[in-house]
């Protein structure tokens, strides 16, 4: 069932599924962020790794080479045309064992050709979210740090699952700052 504003706030100020949290949607000059309807608009930190082809580099997920991007800490981050950036989310999750996190990006951003992607915010998990921003126009887009950048609905289930995130020792577990690809290695 999806959860609205009323749960999300209970569930944020009892629990912290969301650090820091905005309990209300602020809109004025920003890219809105904060509580919205049914769901929680994120914001993007101001620390970017933008993918560049300087060193002819290939993205390996196993192999991942810091040499495919350099780093920016910035109060906007230009993202090259055809290209992507990975950043943060601002919060830092703690997803309740009943529930489910999906994103979807912003209209503001998808009107500019800015298509953002997280994967979902599995039961239990927690740590910041590492986000894709990719630019799909011919010419470089402008991200701003420190405003929304996408929004998340929870649904949460009647029937708590079997398996969580954290039973089973997910890779991505508590992570902080913008996170790389990882590959568990062995059988």
């Amino acid at each position: 069932m999806l959860k609205s504003d009323k749960w999300i706030r209970e569930m944020c100020l009892k629990n912290k599924m969301i650090t820091p949290f905005v309990e209300d949607l602020i809109t004025k000059g920003k890219i809105s962020y904060g509580l919205s309807s049914y769901g929680y608009d994120i914001r993007v930190a101001d620390e970017y790794k933008i993918f560049t082809d300087v060193y002819n580099t290939v993205v390996d997920p196993k192999e991942f080479s810091p040499k495919a991007f350099v780093d920016v800490k910035a109060p906007y981050c230009i993202v090259p045309p055809n290209s992507f950036a990975l950043a943060r989310s601002i919060e830092y999750f703690k997803i309740p064992r009943g529930v489910i996190g999906l994103c979807i990006g912003k209209s503001t951003y998808a009107r500019c050709g800015i298509v953002v992607n997280i994967t979902p915010l599995e039961p239990e998990w927690e740590g910041h979210l590492t986000i894709e921003i990719s630019n799909t126009t011919p010419i470089p887009a402008k991200i701003y740090s420190n405003e929304g950048i996408a929004q998340l609905i929870f649904l949460g289930s009647d029937q708590i699952c079997e398996t969580s995130y954290k039973d089973r020792k997910g890779k991505y577990q508590s992570q902080r700052g913008v996170t790389l690809p990882k590959v568990i290695k062995g059988k």
